[in-house]
């Protein structure tokens, strides 16, 4: 499995069989536009730094619904949070989607807005690569990134949504988050298979495109 981050919330994971793009965004983030073919699409809330589908070639199906979903070998669980700690009442809803593809378990958390519940938690069960957003401002802090960090305990974190030099965006840097851990690791791209997941948890900053 090979991950690229293209940039805000969104990352484009190539298995054996599928192509799969998390959170495609419209003009306007500061990153290049996905200009590429998927099979599946997943969204988890109807912002248009989040939501355009209509840009991603191949016919991709599209799911962006909480709910259980098959696709060929690909397994998809949508669960339901909200974008803020108001219950959705200042920005909405939010899905948290669970991927099981590979033998590997990949979490995206979107725009997540507030600290997992433990009923979410046991949702989202079993995994190991966890897209967390750090950023704060419009979903978790740092802080609380770090208290669903311990909550999951993903074998893999892989920070997402956080200020960069091409990003506009009124949201702290990844480094509000890492600073807390003793290792960080930063890759281009993340190239793995399951025999290489591990405890305990490391944290892989992964780059970005640019024009």
């Amino acid at each position: 499995m090979k991950i690229n981050w293209m940039g805000h919330a969104c990352f484009f994971i190539e298995t054996e069989k599928k192509k799969i793009l998390c959170d495609p965004f419209s003009d306007g983030t500061g990153y290049p536009l996905f200009k590429g073919n998927a099979d599946l699409v997943t969204i988890s809330h109807d912002h248009w730094d989040h939501n355009a589908f209509h840009l991603v070639g191949g016919n991709p199906l599209v799911v962006r619904d909480p709910g259980s979903f098959s696709f060929e070998d690909i397994q998809i669980k949508g669960i339901p949070s909200f974008h803020d700690k108001a219950h959705g009442k200042k920005r909405g809803s939010n899905i948290i989607y669970k991927i099981s593809v590979d033998g590997i378990n990949l979490v995206h958390l979107g725009d997540l807005g507030h600290v997992l519940t433990r009923e979410q938690v046991k949702e989202i069960g079993e995994h190991d690569i966890l897209f967390l957003p750090v950023g704060g401002t419009f979903t978790v802090n740092a802080e609380e990134a770090y208290e669903i960090t311990v909550q999951l305990k993903p074998k893999i974190v892989i920070p997402m949504h956080f200020k960069t030099p091409v990003n506009s965006f009124d949201i702290d840097p990844a480094e509000a988050y890492t600073i807390k851990f003793e290792r960080i690791v930063k890759k281009p791209f993340l190239k793995i298979d399951r025999t290489e997941l591990a405890y305990p948890t490391q944290v892989i900053v992964l780059d970005y495109p640019v024009n």
